[in-house]
């Protein structure tokens, strides 16, 4: 903080590009990664793990022509490098036995979504970001479009075979999780 002549008050320096760049879009990325990995803690290291890569780049980045496409797919990128990284159980701590009705139907829930998450997982990155845009955040074809700067048309047919895998995967783990 500098100090003016005038008023003898601390004067705040001027927020940084980053700072003005994590206020703008943490929630963003936060939600995006909490969506994906189904955990705070998880989602929190994400968005550090954003941050960071950002602040640390030696060369430039120009984020003008799209700053929410950059950070959604940075999002998606690290928090499914968490999932694929991650093969957890459930602690202690995440089960709210309080709000258990029906503990084996929230079990199933847990499962059902840890496989979900899986399955999108092991498609490729074009594929996992439009289909979490689609799936998860509820867009429009013309609007993933738009934000990941490529036609409506290549957004169907990702969106297609994407939808296909995923029912293909989820069906031979509910399979395998049903035989044991």
């Amino acid at each position: 903080m500098k100090a003016t002549a005038s008023h003898l008050r601390p004067v705040p320096d001027p927020p940084s590009e980053i700072e003005i760049l994590f206020r703008t879009h943490y929630n963003l990325v936060f939600r995006t990664a909490y969506k994906i990995t189904g955990n705070a803690v998880d989602a929190e290291d994400v968005l550090q793990t954003v941050f960071l890569r950002l602040a640390r780049r030696k060369e430039e980045l120009n984020l003008t022509p799209n700053p929410e496409g950059y950070f959604y797919r940075a999002a998606v990128n690290s928090a499914l490098d968490v999932v694929r990284s991650k093969s957890r159980s459930v602690s202690i701590e995440e089960v709210d036995e309080t709000a258990t009705i029906d503990p084996e139907a929230e079990r199933r829930e847990r499962e059902f979504k840890r496989l979900l998450r899986k399955a999108v997982s092991s498609l490729g990155q074009k594929a996992a970001e439009m289909f979490l845009l689609k799936y998860f955040e509820g867009y429009e074809n013309h609007e993933i479009a738009k934000l990941l700067g490529t036609s409506q048309m290549v957004v169907a047919v990702v969106l297609h075979r994407a939808r296909s895998k995923v029912k293909k995967i989820m069906g031979t783990m509910l399979e395998n999780y049903n035989e044991n």
